[in-house]
């Protein structure tokens, strides 16, 4: 039963243990966490809590992926942002989601373990969506905001791909390393699509310096410090997950980081429709180019760890985004 508008979903101690499982997390880390986790006061300082948020964010974008494989491979083709069915999902399936699942997933995950946070949403820029120019889509992007008890703010975002990989402290300009040699950032400043010169919104940049220090950075996202509501999150679910402008609607995207026997990040692997690559470094390699619905959902399990159910399997029987058996593309190989 809710005992007031704002209380938020928070997983219990033994969910949390099952999700450490799901994630790999070390031990060590792990008793770390639960014990702060009621005494905040334990932890020696902001930085060790910063630590903490970090090895979490970066194990959790290395095991559970980004993906919208339920708009494709099930019979209702919708999504879920409550909490129970999210950990069902994650947890138990070993499954993954698009960014208002795994963030809000990670909310539930970070307010169970005791620390401060809410949510916010973001809008998409052009550049990243495919539609070029300086604008930016409507509000459909949701990542956390943490607070750590130093006071500062942190953007803790794993709903977004591959980046970003690290909590990023809401401070302008401060440039911050990623995977495969890319560069993070935020700006505060006025975005080109409005009409009041004098507004102000955090956004979030990266680019890739490729040996070039003077390499451009690309708008990924912006957003501004207000609070969203879980209904705010169910409205831009119901557009992002139905509407016919979605991409996530038009196309199979899965994307996991790899994390090698140290822990540390080496790179990203993605499927986009039947194409899968591995990114590290300056360096990428498709590793396979799947021709029909047997190779993809192989590739889905060899790569990413991902099993559908057979009722989920066959859903996507004349769906747009089935793959049909077809020969050999030497092209596709070479994308």
């Amino acid at each position: 039963m809710v005992a007031s508008l704002s209380d938020r979903p928070a997983y219990t101690e033994d969910q949390l243990k099952r999700y450490f499982e799901r994630i790999d997390l070390p031990v060590s880390v792990q008793d770390r966490l639960l014990s702060a986790s009621s005494r905040r006061d334990e932890l020696s300082s902001h930085f060790e809590e910063l630590e903490l948020l970090t090895t979490l964010q970066q194990h959790q974008l290395a095991h559970v992926p980004f993906e919208n494989l339920s708009l494709h491979y099930f019979t209702h083709r919708t999504i879920s942002i409550d909490a129970s069915d999210l950990y069902v999902k994650i947890v138990e399936r070993r499954r993954g989601g698009y960014c208002m699942e795994n963030n809000c997933f990670f909310g539930a995950v970070l307010r169970g373990l005791g620390f401060t946070l809410y949510s916010a949403g973001a809008r998409i820029s052009h550049a990243v969506s495919g539609t070029g120019g300086d604008g930016y889509l409507g509000w459909s992007h949701t990542f956390n905001l943490v607070t750590l008890s130093d006071g500062q703010k942190y953007v803790v975002d794993v709903g977004f791909g591959a980046e970003p990989t690290r909590p990023l402290p809401l401070v302008t300009g401060k440039i911050w390393p990623g995977i495969s040699r890319k560069q993070m950032r935020l700006a505060h400043e006025n975005i080109a699509p409005n009409t009041d010169p004098g507004q102000r919104l955090w956004i979030y940049q990266s680019r890739d310096p490729s040996g070039a220090t003077d390499a451009e950075w690309k708008n990924i996202y912006c957003f501004t410090e207000l609070e969203f509501l879980p209904d705010d999150f169910e409205n831009m679910n119901f557009f992002t997950s139905q509407s016919p402008k979605s991409w996530f609607t038009q196309q199979i995207v899965v994307v996991k980081l790899e994390m090698d026997e140290r822990h540390e990040l080496l790179g990203m692997v993605s499927l986009i429709d039947g194409r899968v690559k591995r990114t590290r470094a300056e360096e990428s390699e498709i590793l396979q180019f799947c021709q029909s619905e047997g190779e993809r959902l192989a590739a889905l399990e060899t790569w990413f760890g991902i099993e559908l159910e057979e009722h989920e399997k066959a859903s996507i029987k004349g769906f747009k985004t089935e793959l049909k058996e077809r020969e050999s593309s030497d092209q596709g190989l070479r994308d």
